[in-house]
C-alpha cells in the first residue's frame, strides 16, 4: 500500500519514520507546508516527497495520514474522504464542535473511513484497565482519576491556538474514560488556576485544571491537568471498583516520589514527553490505521469519538469560565 502523510513537523516525522517501516507500506510519500522541511524528512528516511497536498493527493495514495496544524485537519479529512482514502488524523477533528460536526456529517454521508488519533487507546496500560473495568473482575466502578501532566509548557505561539487545556490536554483523558468504561459523561464541574507564564492568562487559558465527571452510570471521575511538572511527563488512569483497583502508567519511570521512609520504588528516569511515555502506543495506533486501511479491522476510534471528548472538554470550559456545573447536553449539537 502507498501511504501518504501530510504534515512532517514534531509529531509527523516521527509517524512518518514508523509508517516507513510498517509491514504492508510498501511506499510512503509525505509533504510539508515547509518543503525543505519535507524534503529533509524524506531524504534521513529514503522515502518519496512533494512539495504539497495538491501534489500528494495526485501521488496514487491508498491511505492519509494527517499531522499537520489543527486548523487544516477538516479540510484535508474531508478532502481525502471525497477521493475516498481512508484517513488517519490526529486530534482534534477541527477547531470548533460545529466544523467537527460538519466532517463528521460529511464523513458518514460519504461511508468515509476515518481514524482519530487518541494514543492512549493502544497503551498496554489503558487496555488492561478497560479489561479489568469490562471483564467485571475490580466489581462495578465507583470512581476514576485521570491524570496529565507535561514536565514543561509548550511555546506561547501554541498555547494561542491550542483551543485550551481541557480540549488540548485533558481531552485524551475524557476520551480514555469513555473508551475503558464504556459510559457517557453527562455532567461536569471545573476550575483551573494561573501560577505560571503570563501567557497562558493572555491566551484565556490556564496552565493548571481540575473538572470531576459524572458518568451516566452514577460513577464519579476526577481529571486534573497541567503544564508545569518538573517531575516530568505524567500520564495516569485509576480505576477503583467495589472488589478491586486497578492503575495505569505505574511503571519504573512515573515521576513521582515516595514520601515514605525505606521506600525507593519508582527509581527509575522520569518520562520527558509524550514520545517517550506513549511510544509503542503510538507504533500501535499507527499499524492499526494499516490494517483499517487495507480493510481488515474495524475503526478503533471515530469521529464521533472524538466529538463525543470535545463535547466533555467544552462543558469543562464553560465550566471553568462560568463557575457552575455543567450538563454535557448544553453543548450537544
Amino acid at each position: 500500500m502507498r501511504l501518504g502523510i501530510a504534515g512532517v513537523g514534531r509529531i509527523g516525522a516521527f509517524h512518518a519514520t514508523t509508517l516507513h517501516r510498517l509491514t504492508g507500506v510498501d511506499e510512503l510519500v509525505v509533504a510539508d507546508a515547509d518543503a525543505g522541511r519535507a524534503r529533509k524528512v524524506a531524504e534521513a528516511l529514503g522515502v518519496r516527497w512533494v512539495p504539497d497536498a495538491d501534489a500528494l493527493f495526485g501521488a496514487g495514495l491508498g491511505g492519509l495520514a494527517i499531522a499537520t496544524p489543527t486548523e487544516s485537519h477538516a479540510a484535508l479529512i474531508s478532502r481525502a474522504a471525497e477521493a475516498g482514502l481512508p484517513v488517519f488524523c490526529e486530534k482534534p477533528v477541527a477547531t470548533s464542535i460545529d466544523e467537527t460536526i460538519d466532517v463528521l456529517r460529511r464523513v458518514e454521508k460519504l461511508a468515509a473511513r476515518v481514524q482519530i488519533g487518541f494514543q492512549r487507546r493502544f497503551d498496554a496500560g489503558y487496555a488492561a484497565v478497560r479489561e479489568a473495568v469490562g471483564s467485571g473482575s475490580i466489581g462495578w466502578v465507583h470512581t476514576l482519576r485521570g491524570i496529565t501532566a507535561d514536565a514543561a509548557p509548550p511555546p506561547a505561539a501554541y498555547i494561542a491556538t491550542s483551543g485550551g487545556i481541557f480540549k488540548d490536554c485533558s481531552v485524551h483523558d475524557f476520551d480514555a474514560i469513555r473508551w475503558v468504561t464504556g459510559r457517557e459523561i453527562v455532567e461536569v464541574y471545573a476550575a483551573g488556576s494561573n501560577r505560571g507564564e503570563d501567557f497562558f492568562s493572555a491566551a484565556g487559558d490556564v496552565d493548571t485544571a481540575a473538572a470531576t465527571l459524572r458518568l451516566d452510570d452514577d460513577a464519579l471521575a476526577l481529571v486534573t491537568a497541567t503544564r508545569y511538572n518538573g517531575a516530568g511527563y505524567d500520564v495516569r488512569l485509576e480505576a477503583q471498583g467495589s472488589a478491586g483497583s486497578v492503575a495505569a502508567g505505574l511503571d519504573d519511570r512515573l515521576p513521582l516520589r515516595s514520601a515514605e521512609p525505606g521506600v525507593a520504588w519508582p527509581s527509575g528516569p522520569s518520562y520527558p514527553g509524550f514520545f517517550e511515555r506513549f511510544h509503542d502506543a503510538y507504533e500501535r495506533e499507527l499499524a492499526t490505521f494499516v490494517e483499517f486501511a487495507a480493510g481488515r479491522v474495524e475503526n478503533p476510534c471515530t469521529v464521533q469519538d472524538a466529538l463525543e471528548a470535545v463535547y466533555v472538554a467544552e462543558a469543562c470550559e464553560i465550566s471553568r469560565r462560568e463557575h457552575r456545573p455543567v450538563r454535557t447536553a448544553e453543548v450537544r449539537r
